[in-house]
């Protein structure tokens, strides 16, 4: 494992196993119910000051250099994609140590019926017609109908509909069977924001040591699916405004960006810095330390180290904190 950083946090960080880290999945004994008195009673962030509400960020919350309309509105369109991850079952399959390491994985002898929430990513969006892609595109679905939950039970399901894939943590939603017990609420920009819920979930992609998880979700109604194919192009062509801006000064301010769901509750907005850089030696892979403000419910959320990226994503999600008082993510392929 190589660090790019030769500094004291960096050194620190060094003597403490970066791959151990306490995860920042929300739980909640009392289910939804439970989730404002996890927020008020918070004792990592007591008051959330480092949170910001979307109502009332604006590109003042950027540090000096970074006060400017593009990389506000890219990270809007950041906070436009996040989405509550809730998971109500554990899968029995969940190892007992993080690979490689004697530290405990997340719920390993949890309750299967903990209501757990994180933070997630949608990544890709496509709209489908009798089982065939639609704008353009080329390709076609396993099903020439729609295969969400209502359609299912439907005798006329829809022959239109859109399948989505979101990006978070393994330590979120671990394998197909928490996946079939995972909802997705999505647009929760405030505390009064309509309740919008996905729940026909599928594992297309796991990694447990570099603690990423892709989930498919699908959806027939026509107002979700086109705000979200328009989220995503938005946010394509943000990205690369950004990129071609900031790529340049991407190791000087170093600046890190998190949307997420902190204790379950709506969407907010941490601005800080990476610290410390790791790369894998085995594959090339990255992940990153950072100043970022995150809490329990934040696990899966993507993280933006400015600058970077991988094509038109970022592979980065939001892993947990570690004892140094800074915050880490997975692994992912950065360029």
């Amino acid at each position: 494992m190589r660090h790019d950083q030769t500094d004291g946090c960096e050194q620190k960080l060094m003597n403490e196993d970066p791959m151990i880290v306490d995860h920042e999945t929300e739980v909640s004994e009392c289910g939804e119910a439970g989730l404002h008195s996890k927020y008020t009673d918070c004792t990592k962030n007591p008051g959330h000051a480092k949170f910001i509400t979307l109502d009332t960020f604006t590109v003042n919350h950027l540090p000096a250099g970074y006060h400017d309309n593009i990389l506000y509105d890219y990270i809007n369109c950041i906070a436009d994609l996040t989405v509550r991850v809730t998971t109500k079952m554990t899968s029995s399959s969940r190892p007992k140590f993080w690979p490689e390491t004697t530290q405990p994985y997340p719920f390993n002898n949890s309750s299967t019926t903990n209501f757990r929430t994180g933070s997630g990513i949608v990544r890709s969006v496509n709209k489908y017609k009798d089982g065939l892609i639609q704008g353009g595109y080329l390709g076609a679905s396993h099903s020439t109908k729609c295969w969400c939950i209502k359609c299912q039970r439907s005798d006329s399901p829809s022959n239109v509909w859109w399948e989505f894939n979101v990006y978070t943590a393994t330590h979120v939603v671990f394998d197909e069977y928490e996946a079939s017990h995972t909802s997705l609420r999505l647009f929760y920009d405030r505390d009064d924001s309509p309740v919008v819920i996905v729940d026909k979930i599928s594992v297309v992609y796991v990694n447990i040591k570099h603690d990423k998880c892709m989930l498919k979700c699908v959806t027939c109604d026509i107002n979700v699916g086109d705000k979200l194919i328009g989220m995503r192009e938005t946010y394509l062509d943000a990205w690369k405004q950004v990129l071609g801006k900031y790529s340049v000064l991407r190791d000087t301010h170093k600046l890190t960006i998190i949307v997420s769901h902190p204790h379950g509750r709506s969407k907010k907005v941490s601005v800080g810095h990476w610290k410390d850089k790791i790369v894998l030696e085995e594959d090339g892979d990255i992940k990153f330390s950072y100043t970022t403000s995150t809490c329990p419910g934040s696990s899966g959320a993507s993280v933006h180290c400015v600058g970077y990226s991988r094509w038109m994503w970022f592979e980065l999600v939001h892993r947990g904190s570690l004892s140094s008082g800074l915050n880490c993510s997975g692994t992912g392929g950065v360029l």
